[in-house]
């Protein structure tokens, strides 16, 4: 790890853009969790493989990986966390292309919106590959 890394993953900007990031997706997490039987049903409703194990889990991972990510502690290990919900997550809950036409729209903009936060965690796995 260089000190122009260092300095580079620790500058202001990315400090804010790691918190709001994080602190997004731990709010999801949190909130999952809170309403675990709703997520539950809605994981069923949408034949989400064994949802009374795989909910609580997937959204312990996210709160822990969220974070890991805002406060950059194991952040390698965060920005995994963070993509293994989002990549395992996101064709099964927004499937935009099964769904009927009312609820198409919104699936297709959830299912968008997950494709950028992706993007944002593989991002932060590059800064953090790039301190090893």
């Amino acid at each position: 790890m260089t000190e122009e890394t260092t300095e580079q993953s620790h500058s202001l900007s990315l400090r804010v853009a790691r918190l709001l990031f994080g602190g997004v997706l731990a709010f999801s997490a949190i909130d999952n969790l809170r309403d675990l039987d709703g997520m539950i049903e809605y994981a069923k409703a949408n034949d989400a493989p064994a949802p009374e194990v795989t909910v609580p889990a997937a959204s312990g991972s996210l709160l822990a990986g969220s974070i890991g990510i805002a406060f950059w502690r194991r952040p390698k290990l965060a920005a995994l966390a963070v993509l293994t919900f989002l990549v395992g997550t996101t064709p099964v809950m927004h499937d935009f292309w099964a769904v009927d036409e009312e609820q198409q729209e919104m699936e297709l903009i959830q299912f968008i919106k997950n494709l950028g936060l992706i993007g944002g965690a593989l991002a932060f796995l590059d800064v953090a590959k790039r301190e090893q």
